[in-house]
């Protein structure tokens, strides 16, 4: 079936084959090496964070195990701490332990933020400490800087690293009053991922000083990452940061906008109320089941899909699904999308 609109980032035209080649043909020449794309990629990213290098992988996944391994056998500890919902822990197969014997030490409520209490309850030592910006599985949360500020300094007092996991960091920007390098600046090691705000087709880069990324490098080669031909997804990356990166407060403001048409309507809310990123979930007071029905028969009758899957909620009469705006979100307007999400009782 063809999907002619989509509000998620990771399915729709943009995303697609055709369009992606038909993009990058204006951004590769004859005189491009295939070594060049990947060098411009790692040198704009460590500059743009502020890190003295960065280091490409073909997969986020891969970028953060390497970080922790690289800071375990730093620090000769094999714990790390991190949010309940963390990405590393919920969508990646416990991946840190089965390739690297890592142990994972959850921090906090799952669903709201963790504080500087919850990590000083923490007696276990710990290797790294990873901030996820914004955490995605509560509705996109972001801390306050002063609080991210004062956990980093808690983590390096403690022995142990603050490791950035910003798959979505390009998005999380928007929400803090300061520039990436002053947001990088609280930690140790940063991965940001090419394929989600960005609109690549798939890969990372991790960045850090030049020891870290130096055994990262090592970590890369033993895992199969330091693969000779990445350059299209490299600069499909470069792309990505040249259209849709200086255009994510613009994305924010249309998330808020969304947000705000969904909370007036009266039949879902969202979380935030009132989104920090472009980033948010909302909430629909039907199953799960219900709603990935409706979603599905909504994309098979007028070609939108409204969200990839509906998240489950300890009331099994009510479900939630993620919105993250980029450019093809912007195709929807706010009060559009709230009728939109109002009408999914009637397509069950």
């Amino acid at each position: 079936m063809e999907i002619r609109r989509s509000l998620s980032q990771h399915s729709g035209p943009r995303k697609s084959p055709f369009e992606l080649v038909r993009r990058l043909a204006g951004h590769v020449t004859a005189d491009t090496r295939p070594e060049d794309p990947v060098r411009e990629l790692e040198h704009r990213v460590a500059a743009l964070l502020g890190k003295p290098q960065a280091l490409f992988f073909p997969s986020g996944t891969m970028a953060q195990q390497v970080a922790l391994r690289v800071h375990a056998e730093r620090t000769g500890r094999q714990a790390f701490a991190g949010h309940p919902q963390t990405h590393l822990h919920v969508w990646e197969n416990q991946g840190y332990n089965v390739l690297h014997g890592l142990r994972f030490h959850p921090v906090g409520d799952r669903n709201e933020l963790f504080g500087l209490d919850d990590l000083a309850a923490v007696r276990e030592p710990l290797a790294a400490v990873v901030f996820e910006l914004p955490q995605r599985d509560i509705g996109g949360a972001l801390p306050e800087f002063g609080d991210l500020a004062a956990q980093t300094a808690w983590a390096r007092q403690s022995g142990a690293a603050a490791h950035c996991d910003g798959a979505r960091l390009w998005e999380a920007q928007t929400g803090y009053d300061a520039t990436f390098a002053e947001i990088c600046a609280l930690f140790d090691t940063v991965y940001v991922s090419l394929y989600k705000g960005l609109e690549g087709v798939r890969g990372a880069v991790l960045a850090g000083d030049a020891e870290t990324i130096g055994q990262a490098a090592v970590w890369q080669r033993r895992m199969g990452g330091a693969i000779a031909d990445a350059w299209p997804l490299a600069a499909i990356a470069l792309m990505g940061m040249d259209t849709n990166l200086p255009r994510m407060a613009e994305f924010r403001d249309h998330a808020r906008a969304l947000a705000e048409a969904i909370n007036a309507d009266g039949f879902a809310h969202t979380t935030p109320d009132v989104p920090a990123t472009p980033l948010f979930h909302v909430h629909l007071p039907m199953s799960r089941h219900d709603a990935q029905r409706a979603a599905q028969n909504l994309l098979e009758e007028m070609g939108i899909r409204l969200f990839l899957y509906a998240r489950s909620n300890p009331d099994p009469r009510r479900c939630s699904f993620e919105v993250s705006v980029g450019i093809s979100g912007l195709e929807f307007a706010p009060r559009e999308v709230a009728e939109l999400i109002r009408g999914l009782p009637s397509r069950v």
